[in-house]
């Protein structure tokens, strides 16, 4: 459930503050008649998210046995990957989304179609933020049970859509620097947990070699089917007695990727709040 919070929560701030500071520019254009395809944009951008999840799931539960463990594995891999690209974008585009975004809805003022290029903009920031919720809310369920992620999902968005009301609407500030870079911390170990985990059931297919079945075992002292394993298993992909290719991954991913996201958190300067950059 843990799991599912952290990824709802920002995912849905980060598509919160895009809606805030489109919003933003419209009033400080004095065109707040053009707010309506925005709204519009998000309506139909989260819709079809849900869709997606929807055909996504059933896409999963029709598969069975090996087909099971290697439907398992892809999403796995392919979730630990676009994670992986989003912690990295946001980091490098924390300083200037605000300006960005700014400059993105003058043009679209400025075009002969602005109801169409405003929609566009705002479906497409909340779709890119809906399908990658989707697909790693996906690769959570298959650590716990649909009722805990559907929960622990449920209150990540409603944090996030409180927290992106007080910042535009409240007047609220958040130091979005550093709350990108804890959860992004979170994210990375939950991303090289889902890599782990991708590799398991993929070699639990056959897809995969094995080598060394199990480099050690840990059950007896922390099960991994028990409250703190199951917990650390669904946040942090913890394997009681994984096999020498899980370990591997699962070091090599923190290393190499652990080490860039410091060595980018230590060259960008101080981020500057994108609420700010337009209110």
């Amino acid at each position: 459930m843990l799991t599912a919070f952290l990824i709802t929560l920002r995912e849905g701030l980060e598509a919160a503050l895009i809606v805030g500071i489109v919003l933003s520019v419209l009033r400080r254009l004095d065109k707040s008649k053009q707010i309506s395809p925005v709204w519009w944009g998000v309506l139909v951008a989260v819709a079809t998210s849900i869709a997606g999840g929807v055909a996504l799931n059933a896409l999963g539960i029709a598969f069975e046995g090996r087909g099971e463990q290697i439907f398992e594995g892809v999403a796995m891999l392919t979730a630990a990957g676009v994670l992986t690209w989003m912690i990295f974008w946001m980091q490098r585009q924390s300083r200037n989304i605000g300006k960005s975004l700014a400059s993105e809805v003058q043009q679209a003022m400025a075009s002969g179609t602005s109801t169409w290029a405003l929609f566009s903009l705002a479906f497409v920031a909340v779709m890119r933020e809906g399908i990658e919720t989707v697909l790693f809310l996906t690769a959570a369920a298959f650590g716990s049970t649909p009722g805990e992620t559907l929960l622990g999902g449920g209150l990540g968005l409603v944090v996030a859509i409180a927290l992106g009301w007080l910042i535009f609407v409240g007047g609220r500030e958040l130091n979005l620097k550093r709350f990108f870079s804890v959860t992004g911390i979170l994210l990375l170990l939950f991303a090289a947990g889902l890599a782990a985990h991708g590799v398991h059931e993929l070699q639990e297919a056959r897809l995969l070699p094995v080598f060394i079945e199990h480099v050690w075992d840990l059950n007896p002292l922390l099960d991994e089917n028990g409250i703190l394993g199951s917990f650390l298993k669904a946040l942090f992909g913890y394997n009681g007695n994984p096999t020498l290719v899980e370990v591997i991954v699962y070091g090599l991913y923190l290393i190499v990727l652990g080490r860039n996201s410091l060595r980018s958190q230590i060259m960008v300067s101080p981020a500057q709040n994108p609420a700010s950059t337009t209110t």
